[in-house]
């Protein structure tokens, strides 16, 4: 008897190595044989109209679990403390965590489906859960990092008109500080172990909320998280993904990029504020059946990674470049990695010196990937195709990926122009449905049949796609996507700052980094330029996110501009990338 479309996605995304007929002949990463992009495409060509990844997708593996066809040995989550304390829940216990949160949400907070929630939280197991309860409750949830200021969490409440915020004691008294600014704000949510006043206590709640609930119904094309992200001008857009885009879109990522099955173990290095968290943190691993791992780690530090490589049974690691750059800093032949088996690298581009260090030290290639908050996976090196250093890999299905001219016409290989998505006749309905309040910057990402990711590149003959650079100025530090108008903005809250413009500058270990040109007020020209520099800085890091900050600082007495007086930037930037 024919499946229907639905049961297919599913057994799909949910049966790994499935010796089922439908799933041999569209997943390539378990076929014994190559097949064609169209034949993987195939299963991305209609979708089923309701979809939600927590009913959909972990509570199968749930059943599966209890079914004994997935061991129940290896967790869905496995969390280890920084004083040795660990979680480790199984997707049963999972599921039923996640739907006591769902009941906290819907009845003690009294949030409904489509209402949107702001969530600040390190990598801590109650995370994952609040995530998960969103999605059971219909809730779009709008991840950001635990290193914003109160003025960027300002910013995205009122951008967002969130009903509720859930954070932890430490950003408290930043978002008190500012709610009474904030209309739409109805609920505050205070993930810790005492009580604060205001705020509703997310672990007493918990305790007290029943375990039963049944999954709030939700069609795939309707939203289930939006990401803030940094552009060249005004503040970060609001990038909104639907509950299909990310819950079915990424099994090609987890099964062609991350390679991954239910007995691996996958640590993914990333904030949960980036989308690169979804990728690597929560969608991709539980596609696969696979089990997340993190270490609680507020600052990224090389021997805790290296050690904890060594200690847990990791299977497959997932960083920045930048990661990898600290990581080979160290001798690698005093860490023995019995279990780690592949590598993954996204978030900026990969240098070839740091893969060809990473393989003779570890003898572990590293297989880059190329996405972006928009898209999910665009492109991407994945097990059995060749490694060709430097490149960023073969577009990545449902994506029919072109490097276009300025008339939006198809360039042969080797001919440099802007990376862009086949979005006619057919919209991919992973790529993301639009920019929030911003229609015209929605429209402003299209030229023609293709969405346009604000890359250039080429192609080669082979299919393979080479990063040339961004169109426009946003720098890409340490996989943080950072806009440079932003980080102008809080130097001219300084008043030692008349003007300035903020472009990337090259950095051996992040890649590049924030670089800020400054004309100073006359009566600050005579100060101690180093000490203004670091007081520039410090005062960047307190009026914004910390990560964003310029870490280096020239005081100039003139800055490129048009005829109509708007800064070069890309002068600038070619100063500074021309001199290395």
């Amino acid at each position: 008897m024919k499946l229907s479309l639905k049961r297919q996605i599913f057994h799909a995304i949910w049966t790994p190595k499935s010796p089922c007929r439908f799933f041999s002949k569209h997943c390539p990463g378990f076929a014994p044989q190559n097949v064609s992009v169209s034949e993987v495409l195939s299963i991305y060509k209609e979708l089923p109209v309701h979809f939600n990844f927590a009913s959909d997708v972990l509570d199968k593996w749930t059943q599966m679990e209890k079914n004994g066809k997935r061991a129940s040995s290896i967790p869905a989550l496995w969390w280890v403390g920084d004083k040795g304390n660990e979680v480790r829940w199984g997707f049963e216990e999972l599921g039923f965590l996640s739907r006591k949160v769902a009941n906290v949400l819907s009845d003690a907070c009294g949030l409904k489906k489509g209402d949107r929630v702001i969530v600040i939280l390190p990598r801590i197991p109650e995370l994952w859960l609040i995530t998960v309860g969103c999605m059971r409750t219909g809730i779009t949830y709008i991840p950001a990092t635990i290193q914003l200021t109160a003025n960027d969490i300002f910013y995205r409440l009122q951008a967002s008109k969130a009903k509720g915020i859930i954070t932890n004691d430490t950003l408290a008294p930043a978002v008190d500080s500012i709610v009474p600014k904030c209309q739409f704000l109805k609920t505050k949510i205070i993930v810790s172990e005492g009580s604060r006043n205001g705020w509703l206590n997310f672990k007493e709640l918990i305790k007290a909320a029943s375990g039963d609930h049944n999954t709030v119904k939700t069609k795939s094309q309707e939203p289930m998280t939006i990401f803030f992200t940094s552009g060249t001008t005004g503040y970060p857009k609001m990038v909104e993904q639907s509950h299909s885009s990310f819950g079915i879109g990424m099994t090609s990522t987890a099964r062609l990029w991350m390679d991954l099955n239910p007995s691996d173990i996958l640590w993914s290095l990333s904030d949960p504020g980036w989308v690169k968290f979804a990728y690597g943190g929560l969608f991709s691993p539980w596609i696969q059946g696979a089990c997340i791992f993190t270490y609680s780690m507020l600052q990224f530090a090389s021997t805790t990674v290296l050690n904890c490589l060594s200690k847990f049974p990791v299977t497959s690691l997932c960083g920045t470049p930048t990661i990898y750059r600290m990581l080979v800093q160290h001798d690698l032949t005093s860490y023995k990695f019995k279990s780690l088996k592949h590598c993954l690298s996204g978030g900026e581009p990969l240098n070839p010196e740091v893969m060809e260090k990473w393989k003779s030290k570890t003898g572990l290639d590293i297989y880059e990937g190329y996405g972006q908050t928009e898209t999910v996976m665009v492109c991407s090196v994945y097990k059995g195709v060749k490694i060709k250093p430097g490149s960023m890999g073969k577009a990545t299905p449902p994506y029919d990926v072109q490097v276009i001219d300025e008339n939006a016409n198809v360039l042969p290989p080797g001919k440099e122009g802007d990376i862009a998505i086949r979005i006619k006749p057919t919209r991919p309905f992973s790529l993301f449905s639009h920019y929030v309040d911003d229609p015209q910057k929605t429209a402003a990402s299209e030229r023609g049949d293709f969405y346009l990711t604000g890359d250039r590149g080429i192609v080669d003959e082979e299919g393979y796609f080479w990063f040339i650079g961004r169109v426009d100025d946003v720098i890409l530090s340490s996989g943080y996507r950072i806009g440079p108008f932003e980080v102008e903005n809080a130097l001219l809250e300084h008043p030692a700052v008349v003007e300035a413009a903020v472009v990337s500058s090259p950095d051996p270990i992040r890649g590049e980094v924030v670089k800020a040109f400054v004309i100073l007020s006359p009566e600050f020209v005579s100060h101690d330029a180093e000490k203004l520099a670091k007081e520039l800085q410090e005062h960047v890091k307190k009026v914004t996110a910390p990560y964003k900050y310029p870490r280096k600082v020239e005081f100039v007495q003139q800055l490129p501009k048009t005829v109509s007086g708007k800064i070069l930037r890309k002068d600038l930037k070619k100063k500074e990338w021309g001199s290395t």
